[in-house]
């Protein structure tokens, strides 16, 4: 009997593509291809008879939700919604990785005008600014004086309400290069320093993919990182700092078209195995906190 993989997708971007086509190499796997924006669910009916979920949304909500849908009628998904729910969130994987004594930059958070240009005051020039939700290192502003925090503040209040929230990181003078890890369940399998002129080093900023060999230090603190967010299909940003390494982010949809050249792992192939096992191991319904 086949292994029913739903397969949730916004647009097959190059990632879905060598994922789809790393499954069709199993002829017991059965892809169900479901995308989030083509049809309604019925929360009383499970959409689709599957085995397992594999969630590839673009978009955090639609991911989110349609997760919970399918374990709310007992099917495992990867990433899990409460997975995606903290990554979602810079504040919620920044206070977990604080609570789990894992290394992370420090942040302040504020929630009006006024105690936001404290908060920066009080953390110090430069800091940087970012949206609770994002992604991309889209709408990140990096904040060197006051009169641009309050520009900066002023403009991200006129925004909506996301943005009246306001995270302020600790700004890491970085060395030209941050750290992209990959994490297939605990294991951190491979990672990519990503180089830069600019202060975001993201590669679809236009930062430079070279590989990144993972030391133990890395692998170890990869490892606590993963198992604090609760582990899954996980993309990992790492800086360098004089006392070690620090956790930036944590990614539930992680994009890797970048990478199998640079490190030479098929990170889509090790992916749907993690899928596959999930499914063939999830024998009892899920437990979802509605």
């Amino acid at each position: 009997m086949k292994t029913r993989v739903g397969f949730l997708y916004t647009r097959l971007r190059a990632e879905e593509k060598y994922l789809i086509d790393e499954f069709e190499k199993h002829e017991d796997v059965e892809l169900v291809r479901i995308n989030d924006g083509d049809t309604f669910f019925d929360i009383h009916q499970l959409p689709e008879e599957i085995d397992v979920l594999f969630e590839r949304s673009i978009s955090y909500s639609r991911g989110l939700y349609i997760s919970r849908i399918f374990e709310a009628h007992g099917i495992p998904v990867v990433n899990s919604s409460a997975v995606a729910e903290i990554c979602g969130d810079k504040y919620v994987t920044s206070q977990l990785l604080a609570k789990n004594g894992i290394p992370t930059p420090r942040v302040l958070m504020a929630f009006d005008e006024e105690s936001a240009l404290r908060a920066i005051e009080a953390l110090g020039y430069p800091c940087v600014l970012k949206p609770v939700v994002g992604s991309w290192g889209r709408l990140l502003a990096k904040v060197e004086n006051r009169a641009q925090a309050e520009s900066l503040i002023e403009h991200k209040s006129s925004l909506g309400v996301n943005h009246q929230v306001f995270y302020i990181q600790e700004y890491i003078n970085k060395p030209g290069r941050d750290i992209r890890a990959f994490v297939v369940g605990d294991e951190c399998i491979c990672a990519i320093y990503r180089s830069s002129e600019n202060w975001i080093t993201n590669t679809a900023r236009g930062g430079i993919a070279t590989n990144c060999p993972v030391t133990d230090e890395i692998a170890e603190i990869c490892h606590c990182a993963a198992q604090a967010i609760g582990g899954g299909l996980l993309a990992l940003d790492l800086f360098e700092t004089e006392s070690g390494y620090t956790i930036n982010e944590v990614n539930h949809t992680m994009e890797f078209r970048n990478s199998i050249t640079t490190t030479g792992v098929n990170i889509p192939q090790k992916m749907i195995e993690y899928v596959l096992q999930n499914a063939i191991q999830e024998d009892q319904p899920c437990k979802v906190n509605v």
